[in-house]
C-alpha cells in the first residue's frame, strides 16, 4: 500500500481560467445592446484564458476588434482588474468598477444633432 502525502502549504486551488460572472456579463451586454441598436457594433467574441477574460467587440465579423474589455484578477490590488483597450492596444480606461470603466464606451453614443 502506498500512502500519498499532500504537498505542504496547499491553499485553495487557483481557477483554471478567468471568466466573467453573470453580473459582469449583464453590465457588458447592456452596453453592447445599446451600441448594436445604434448601429456601431455588430459582433462580439469571448475568450476565457488562464490569466485574463476578454470580451472583444467587432464592427464586422472578419475584422480586428474595435474594443476589448478585459478582466485581470491579478491586477485587483493595483490599478483595477477591468480595462477597456482600443483597437491600437491603448488602454482607454482601467479601474475597479466595471460600470465606471465602461462609461468610456458610452461616450461614443453622444453625437451632435444636425
Amino acid at each position: 500500500m502506498n500512502v500519498v502525502t499532500p504537498p505542504p502549504f496547499s491553499g485553495p486551488a487557483a481557477p483554471d481560467r478567468v471568466a466573467f460572472d453573470r453580473v459582469e456579463m449583464g453590465v457588458i451586454l447592456t452596453v453592447y445592446g445599446r451600441m448594436v441598436a445604434a448601429g456601431e457594433w455588430r459582433d462580439y467574441g469571448i475568450s476565457c484564458l488562464r490569466e485574463v477574460a476578454v470580451f472583444a467587440v467587432f464592427r464586422r465579423t472578419a475584422e480586428h476588434p474595435l474594443y476589448r474589455i478585459e478582466k485581470r484578477p491579478k491586477l485587483r490590488q493595483r490599478q483595477g482588474m477591468y480595462a477597456v483597450i482600443g483597437m491600437d492596444g491603448q488602454v482607454l480606461k482601467r479601474g475597479h468598477d466595471l460600470k465606471t470603466v465602461l462609461r468610456v464606451l458610452e461616450k461614443k453614443l453622444i453625437r451632435p444633432v444636425d
